[in-house]
């Protein structure tokens, strides 16, 4: 095969908050030769996560990036070339490719093969790191009954709007948290919350209040910060609390401080319990093929916000923490 071409985005420096378009820089490089036990991807879908920041940050992350490296993200893309048995030229696979056209990758690198009839930028979202985090933390973490109140915030998004459906589904109350009308009626229409709180705009303490009466059984928890200092109050006996994400704390260093929460989990009898998707990849496929049941039967709906081409990637991470996209951010390759 001829020599290709490629452009790639690298980080060329760490961000002292949210990753903006200056830590970033396309680079244009020839496609390295697919050794033996590799794969050749053209990439065709780049998925931006919140997690990003995190995997920027001068810090010991669970997913560190390092500078001069192509910036880490799932991708789903089109084998060209194969050297390995499992994949041959033609197979669609979702995996670890990053931001560029091509990537050359061992195996281990391939999440997994997309099959069937569903649009393949869905396991990216509702059927990726979206989709599977939020029916595998809500299931081992929150194990929510019916009749109990899930709340959960950023309800809008990738996670949250997943989340909210499936409590739903296994006959729970669900309230949202969220930042713009636009959002609410989504949460509302479309994600079928029973109650929705525009945290910007409301009385986010009475909002809670009146939205649940019976306290807080299940908070499934993308923030931190003053919303969640909030929704920890409304605990009810037993709750279970997932932290999923840290979205409206700009910066760990020095290390922000707030609300003291040991008392409340004390007397509440709560749990709380941090959750990386990392963790559970042997059941990863199990809930995959869930999502894709409750797709297929109508029963879960997504939203997807799409940009055209590289050039887009480098400032999609600060338009995240601003709260400009409405459902899963993606970066869609000619």
């Amino acid at each position: 095969m001829k020599t290709l071409n490629n452009e790639c985005i690298r980080v060329v420096s760490r961000p002292t908050g949210i990753p903006s378009t200056e830590n970033f820089r396309i680079v244009a490089e020839a496609v390295p030769a697919v050794a033996a036990g590799q794969v050749l991807v053209r990439n065709e879908w780049l998925s931006v996560e919140p997690a990003m920041r995190g995997w920027l940050a001068d810090a010991n992350n669970y997913a560190s990036v390092q500078v001069g490296e192509v910036m880490r993200s799932l991708c789903v893309g089109t084998v060209i070339e194969s050297t390995v048995d499992e994949f041959r030229a033609g197979d669609r696979v979702m995996g670890w490719f990053g931001w560029q056209q091509y990537a050359v990758v061992e195996p281990g690198a391939v999440v997994q093969k997309i099959t069937g009839d569903l649009p393949p930028s869905l396991y990216l979202g509702v059927l990726g790191l979206n989709g599977v985090t939020a029916a595998t933390a809500l299931d081992k973490i929150g194990a929510p009954k019916p009749g109990e109140t899930v709340v959960v915030s950023t309800a809008a998004g990738g996670v949250g709007s997943c989340v909210g459906q499936l409590a739903k589904a296994l006959g729970c109350r669900t309230v949202g948290l969220t930042s713009t009308p636009e959002k609410v009626k989504a949460c509302y229409e479309q994600f079928k919350y029973d109650h929705v709180i525009n945290y910007k705009t409301d009385d986010i303490e009475q909002s809670l209040k009146d939205a649940c009466p019976d306290g807080v059984d299940v908070y499934f928890d993308n923030t931190s910060g003053a919303i969640s200092d909030t929704v920890m109050q409304q605990l009810a006996i037993g709750a279970r609390v997932i932290i999923c994400g840290t979205a409206s704390i700009q910066k760990w260093d020095p290390q922000p401080t707030g609300p003291r929460v040991e008392r409340l989990l004390l007397t509440r009898r709560a749990r709380m319990q941090g959750f990386i998707l990392f963790d559970h990849m042997d059941t990863y496929g199990f809930y995959v093929g869930q999502l894709e049941a409750a797709i297929k039967a109508k029963d879960l709906t997504y939203r997807e916000h799409l940009t055209e081409g590289l050039e887009t990637a480098p400032g999609a991470i600060a338009e995240l923490y601003r709260g400009e996209n409405l459902g899963k951010r993606l970066i869609r390759l000619s």
